[in-house]
């Protein structure tokens, strides 16, 4: 809480009051909620065990890895001929190998997600971003490219080519109604809210 004070005209009857902050020292009055500073010191959850196999035009390549402390992402390597890179014209697609199955625990997706740096510097990323893999999936995974840039891009075995995620997906149960609740947006949308 900040201190005031309140100020008259020393020779006119005020028509308003005047105010202004009589100490620069303010003190919040709402404290930090305790559960915020709980989980900034939290430690990260047990990691989430996921089957992987390794195929065999897979061996000798780096499993989903990820390349930082907190990353959120596993990148993923593509998993092409040492002798017969891809190449992906401008504006064409390729589906390009990883050499892994994974098998998604049940309650789960694996997301497939672009990488930054490849979308930012050769304009590369994916038609169907996000891709998911289905817990009941145990082919090979494999990454849909497509060009947006001017240039041709290949793609070499052991490239990083995208990120997965392993993300929660909650049982959904659709029920039919006769009237959805009312919003104060209603059916509004694709820019209805402004720029």
């Amino acid at each position: 809480m900040c201190a005031v004070s309140r100020l008259h005209n020393s020779t006119h009857r005020p028509t308003a009051e005047v105010w202004h902050l009589s100490s620069v020292l303010c003190i919040p009055s709402i404290p930090l909620n305790p559960v915020i500073l709980s989980n900034m010191n939290q430690q990260s959850p047990p990691p989430l065990d996921v089957p992987i196999q390794r195929l065999p035009h897979g061996q000798g390549l780096p499993l989903p890895t990820a390349h930082s402390a907190h990353a959120a992402g596993l990148d993923v390597v593509a998993a092409v001929p040492e002798d017969a890179p891809m190449v992906i014209e401008p504006g064409a697609i390729g589906l390009v190998p990883l050499g892994f199955a994974i098998a998604v625990p049940v309650g789960y997706e694996a997301q497939v997600r672009p990488r930054s740096g490849l979308a930012t510097k050769h304009g590369i990323s994916m038609p169907n971003t996000p891709g998911t893999v289905d817990a009941d999936y145990r082919g090979e995974m494999f990454v849909p490219l497509i060009n947006h840039g001017r240039e041709t891009f290949t793609v070499t075995r052991g490239m990083r080519v995208a990120q997965m995620l392993i993300k929660p997906v909650p049982p959904v149960r659709l029920f039919e109604v006769d009237e959805l609740p009312a919003t104060d947006r209603g059916a509004g949308g694709f820019g209805s809210t402004g720029h």
